[in-house]
């Protein structure tokens, strides 16, 4: 099985000298930077329009795999909201890419074997309610520093764990507008109850507006059922979730995530259109949005995923 404290961010230096220390990519001006999560430096990838701003921001939650930084798919985020005017910060929590730190599965693969799956389940929970958390609010704290981001108008997305990290972000709220959450717990859902109980518990706690979707053929479509349910009985209507027809969806891309980087065109338009909606970039009214019930039906056997991707 691969699974997954209090933090200041503490920038290493101004942007523009980390950019010119660890490089730069043209096009969506990619920038590597490092900040302070309590003891720890971490380390992230910034993206943003040209111009000086100030733009609205992104924060871009990975989910559990080693070295989501190694892969298309932070610049695959860019992709989408650079070009509409958004700044995205990828932070790499602890013990992912280069970060310092324990990386989170390797401490639940120990915990497992101690406890079985009930303990790793429960130090899942814990640890990504805390110092992983912890570890995204620090580099949020690090994207209100820079110059050309909008303190003001920045919203959370993430799928997996980043999804679980988005979902966690809003409930603890830290002036954010908005998440976007694809495949929450989709892959632990059907034995971990302690992040079913936790993701409940958070709807109820959660004051701003969510979408939270799925492809159809997830590992487990019930975080969309269940947390839409729940969000209805405690008349959250801005809490949306949505299950995507398979019609609609590439069937390489129907599973978790959307098949990954490859697969994010599928969300990518509804996910611009609600942050401008939610920051008023966009005509109020301009997206209508409602519950759509998912289907009645769990998926197992993620082909397209690894067991790291949570």
């Amino acid at each position: 099985m691969r699974i997954v404290s209090t933090a200041v961010a503490l920038a290493t230096g101004t942007f523009l000298v980390a950019a010119l220390l660890m490089g730069q990519q043209r096009g969506h001006n990619k920038q590597s930077v490092k900040f302070k999560s309590g003891q720890l430096t971490l380390v992230g990838v910034v993206y943003k329009p040209d111009g000086p701003g100030p733009f609205p921001a992104v924060i871009w939650n990975h989910g559990s795999e080693k070295t989501p930084g190694r892969s298309r798919q932070f610049d695959a985020v860019a992709d989408i909201f650079v070009p509409a005017g958004y700044v995205v910060f990828a932070p790499s929590r602890r013990g992912h890419d280069s970060s310092e730190g324990a990386y989170i599965s390797d401490l639940m693969d120990a915990e497992e074997k101690k406890g079985g799956p009930e303990g790793a389940g429960r130090l899942m929970v814990r640890l990504l309610e805390t110092e992983q958390l912890n570890d995204q609010f620090a580099g949020i704290a690090y994207a209100k520093t820079l110059p050309f981001v909008d303190a003001n108008r920045m919203v959370v997305a993430g799928c997996s764990f980043g999804g679980i990290q988005s979902l966690l972000a809003a409930e603890r709220g830290g002036g954010l507008k908005a998440a976007f959450s694809i495949s929450p717990a989709a892959l632990t859902w059907s034995w971990n109850s302690h992040i079913r109980n936790r993701l409940v518990t958070a709807v109820h706690e959660i004051a701003i507006p969510v979408r939270l979707i799925q492809p159809p053929k997830d590992a487990s479509l019930e975080p969309a059922r269940v947390l839409g349910e729940e969000a209805r009985r405690a008349r959250k209507d801005a809490f949306i979730t949505q299950v995507y027809s398979p019609d609609t969806v590439p069937k390489d891309e129907q599973t978790h995530c959307f098949g990954g980087a490859k697969g994010f065109h599928n969300w990518a338009g509804e996910a611009v259109e609600f942050f401008e909606t939610v920051l008023g970039i966009a005509p109020p009214g301009s997206l209508s949005v409602k519950h759509v019930a998912p289907q009645e039906v769990s998926v197992n056997g993620c082909s397209a995923c690894s067991n790291a991707d949570y």
